[in-house]
């Protein structure tokens, strides 16, 4: 399994590989310290699971984890932090991360590694506890969490249930026309629709 690893603190990096070296399983192919470092190293080093903190400097990990799954939608990104907010693990569930660990939870890491390869999810107890919770509040793009629709593709739903054009999305949400059709590509399929009237229509019935 090729394993890249993304954290701010070079320490913290440092002691990861010595942790994962020590599998047999287990190569690190790459570290990174910031979010736009994962992803071009993501997309040279295209590893099995790419182990990434959340809070860096000039990309964080969510970020960055939203643009590697919207391009390779089948990545496997389990998020390694200090930080149980809300909102952090909101936001990796909708954009289709396969896990969300606290570092303190040393020896399970390796473990985890090993289950999301497999393709399973993997959460750490904290979180667990919290899901209930949070997968109940009022967020109606967690309602397309389970058909892996990330949250920039939500608000591309969005758009398109409003009657905008792939002009008017693209310079609504800064992006060219050709991703937008991309997105709405990856939308169709994920969601099995034919076109942008039945994406629409999905819409206006889960809302």
């Amino acid at each position: 399994m090729k394993v890249l690893i993304v954290d701010d603190d070079k320490l913290v990096c440092s002691s990861l590989k010595i942790i994962l070296d020590s599998d047999k399983d287990i190569t690190v192919t790459g570290t990174g310290y910031n979010g736009k470092e994962g992803v071009k190293l993501y997309e040279e080093l295209r590893p099995d699971v790419l182990l990434m903190d959340i809070r860096m400097d000039e990309m964080t990990g969510l970020e960055a984890g939203e643009i590697i799954l919207s391009k390779y939608h089948n990545a496997k990104i389990l998020y390694l932090t200090t930080f149980l907010d809300d909102d952090y693990i909101i936001k990796a569930l909708n954009i289709g991360a396969k896990g969300y660990m606290l570092k303190q939870d040393f020896d399970s890491i390796v473990p985890s590694l090993h289950a999301i390869y497999k393709g399973q999810n993997v959460y750490g107890n904290e979180i667990i506890t919290k899901l209930p919770n949070l997968l109940h509040q009022s967020n109606p793009a967690a309602n397309y969490s389970s058909y892996g629709i990330t949250e920039k593709e939500y608000e591309i739903i969005c758009k398109i249930a409003d009657g905008l054009s792939n002009k008017e999305i693209s310079e609504l949400l800064f992006l060219s026309e050709g991703t937008v059709r991309n997105y709405i590509s990856l939308i169709l399929e994920k969601l099995n629709l034919r076109d942008r009237t039945q994406i629409a229509i999905f819409y206006y019935k889960n809302k």
